[in-house]
């Protein structure tokens, strides 16, 4: 969410997010994602949970086809793209700053066909909720978004606005510090939370979660 320029000086574990281009195979398609990290920072470059996230998507784990899904701090768009490709209605979020960037990945990675059922939209989480209907979508996803501890409440009061009792979230992230666990402490409260993946190679983690009846609470 947060759009945080890097220094030229990055090591060599950075090198991969200052190409122009990353390229993924998804849905029996070439994906090229065109990046700018010095431009735009950790929005613009494609992490390793969207690798991740993308793969379970292709997976089946999820029904796509007819889908209505939000992609929540979609940075270069890959997520949304491949649920685009599996058959998904995708509505593709970011910070307004970022949304030509993201806007330019989405159409040049899906053919004109398609197109239509993917839309680029702006959405600061905890701000602009009026312009998405409560309850909307099936599906929430989101690819290394909880990294910013002061935006956790924000990120909350999106995922209960957007969710219905039937919506299913999916979020793919690395479990590395405190504040990550405090972030899915604080889902649980809202939230029934389970882990349904781990990448080991990459070490990143797929939760599932829904929102709690009321006969849970009891």
């Amino acid at each position: 969410m947060a759009l945080v320029p890097y220094e030229e000086t990055a090591g060599v574990g950075l090198q991969r997010f200052h190409k122009p281009l990353a390229t993924f195979s998804f849905a029996n398609r070439t994906i090229q994602i065109r990046q700018d990290w010095k431009q735009l920072g950790v929005a613009a470059v494609v992490w390793d949970a969207a690798v991740v996230l993308s793969t379970y998507l292709e997976m089946g784990a999820v029904e796509l086809r007819g889908c209505s899904a939000v992609e929540l701090g979609a940075g270069t768009g890959l997520v949304g793209i491949v649920a685009a490709l599996l058959g998904a209605h995708v509505t593709i979020t970011d910070r307004k700053v970022a949304l030509e960037f993201l806007k330019s990945n989405v159409q040049a990675n899906l053919p004109p066909h398609i197109q239509p059922r993917a839309v680029v939209k702006e959405l600061t989480w905890g701000q602009n909720l009026g312009s998405f209907s409560p309850g909307g979508f099936d599906l929430i996803l989101g690819a290394d978004i909880i990294y910013l501890e002061e935006t956790f409440t924000d990120l909350l009061q999106t995922l209960e606005h957007l969710c219905s009792k039937h919506s299913v979230i999916l979020l793919a992230c690395r479990i590395r510090y405190e504040r990550d666990h405090n972030f899915l402490a604080m889902l649980e409260r809202q939230f029934t939370v389970s882990k349904v993946h781990y990448d080991p190679e990459k070490d990143v983690h797929i939760y599932k979660a829904r929102k709690r009846n009321l006969r849970e609470d009891l």
